[in-house]
């Protein structure tokens, strides 16, 4: 790779109201002054055809930050959008993280080709080999770069829109395909958040730890391959047009944003909480703690919590620190409530033992704990067909009810440590109630498993086929999966997750 290519900064371009959409927007945002508007996207495929109408109602540019960007359906249906849109004359610039690019780098060649697509990859690997081997072996060379990723998750339209959340882009976020799916959280924006999102993002873009996908020396970004490309994504777009997976999907689609299915709003103060893009630099002399911004923020919101605090996020380890962080709270009276994947739920066991590692702490300083049924191996019947499973990956939290934080970072030191995050803070009753209402339906008997100390002894409940169940182990996990949680929760690699 060379780290010497020009990168020309850029930055978002003015915000004007010259669309239905967006003088749409305007009039909404100028009758709240001071405030943001939010809505919700709380279904997957409300979520994927929020990003697909934004994109076809674009007119100067769609900016993209993800952690991932799969080259599957959805995520080559989100491409075909992009591309259109480009084709009208919109910028589009896309930032992803490089950890996961595999069998993309094809696809983000091809799209960097278009005079209007500019794709930059942050904090990249020096090779473009994708093999585990291969990464593997950077790892060694360079682990403490490497292991520093940019978390980031935004979506931002003509300046004047934003969708900004938990989801990255892939079927397994959109309840499409055959792989487990993820219960997941997003937020559209508009209003004067929606600026410091563009500003955000312009910081990531012009940093130092993104790079051109140009900068490879074995890159295709050619006219060819995006001819190619193109011809591609247009029957790969008319094919999803045709499947009952888009059926479905487009009755979702009177809940999206757009002018012509305007819907409610609900408004707020709110600003934006983000990571410097520099933390992932680990250079001797690095002030790491002065770039660390999100997670500052998050513990003044739960520290000054009074009534109530609820917690999603599926890897949560709190620490000691943060036990008597939630412990502080439920001795000043407060309603502390957690839901986090249950042991079946998640493909990554040591990061359940390091929350198993303090879940009997929790519960006897009275934080309420839920965990997600992971329901795998037993072909599950979705809304939009078969998956192997579903696991949680929304992070969210609602203090006192009006205050709410919606965004990409977990409850785990590998968020406060290594990653980038971001994510909103908003005051707003309304969409405080509206999450509520999301962990209400999540941590219901029939979804998670209400954990409890008995005795000195843990104790699962929940509901099967409409019955009470009663577990005294982890529920759905086989022997081996509890005996290799036990095995990892004597390790100590709590600092490395």
């Amino acid at each position: 790779m060379r780290t010497d290519l020009p990168k020309p900064p850029s930055t978002a371009l003015p915000a004007v109201a010259d669309t239905a959409s967006t003088r749409y927007v305007a009039g909404e945002v100028a009758a709240h002054p001071g405030q943001s508007g939010f809505r919700p996207l709380l279904g997957n495929a409300n979520a994927l055809m929020s990003r697909v109408v934004l994109a076809d109602a674009a007119r100067h540019s769609i900016d993209l930050q993800y952690y991932i960007f799969k080259n599957d359906a959805t995520g080559r249906l989100v491409a075909q959008r992009l591309l259109a849109a480009a084709d009208r004359g919109v910028r589009v610039r896309i930032l992803l993280d490089d950890l996961d690019i595999s069998k993309e780098d094809h696809l983000l060649d091809a799209l960097d080709a278009h005079p209007n697509i500019e794709v930059r990859l942050f904090n990249p690997f020096r090779f473009r080999h994708r093999s585990i081997l291969a990464k593997a072996s950077q790892f060694l060379l360079e682990g403490p770069r490497l292991n520093r990723r940019m978390h980031n998750k935004a979506f931002i339209v003509d300046g004047m829109q934003a969708i900004v959340g938990g989801r990255n882009i892939g079927d397994a976020y959109f309840d499409a395909g055959e792989e487990v799916h993820f219960r997941d959280l997003d937020v559209l924006a508009i209003g004067p958040v929606v600026a410091q999102v563009a500003a955000m993002f312009d910081r990531y873009w012009n940093s130092d730890a993104a790079f051109p996908v140009t900068a490879y020396s074995d890159n295709q970004v050619s006219e060819a391959n995006l001819a190619t490309l193109r011809v591609r994504l247009l029957r790969d777009a008319r094919a999803f047009k045709e499947s009952e997976y888009a059926d479905v999907v487009a009755q979702d689609l009177p809940n999206g944003p757009s002018a012509e299915h305007k819907g409610g709003w609900f408004w707020g103060e709110a600003r934006l909480a983000a990571d410097d893009p520099a933390k992932v630099d680990p250079s001797p002399g690095v002030d790491e703690r002065r770039l660390r911004h999100i997670a500052p923020a998050l513990r003044r919101e739960l520290d000054a919590a009074k009534s109530q605090a609820l917690l999603v996020s599926p890897y949560f380890i709190p620490g000691d620190e943060g036990v008597a962080l939630l412990a502080a709270l439920v001795a000043r009276g407060a309603t502390v409530k957690v839901l986090t994947n249950a042991l079946s739920a998640t493909d990554e066991p040591e990061v359940h033992a390091g929350y198993a590692k303090y879940r009997e702490d929790l519960l006897r300083a009275g934080v309420e704990l839920y965990e997600l049924e992971g329901l795998r191996g037993a072909g599950v019947q979705r809304a939009y067909g078969t998956s192997s499973g579903v696991s949680l990956h929304a992070k969210t939290m609602v203090i006192d009810h009006r205050r709410v934080f919606v965004g990409s970072m977990n409850f785990d030191p590998r968020s406060v440590t290594f990653n980038t995050e971001m994510g909103v803070i908003v005051d707003s009753p309304g969409l405080a109630d509206a999450i509520e209402q999301f962990f209400a339906r999540a941590t219901a008997p029939d979804n998670a498993y209400h954990v409890e100390l008995v005795h000195g002894r843990l104790r699962w409940t929940g509901q099967e086929d409409g019955k009470p169940v009663e577990y005294d182990h982890d529920p759905g996990a086989s022997r081996w999966q509890r005996a290799k949680l036990r095995m990892l929760r004597l390790l100590p690699i709590e600092g490395l997750l």
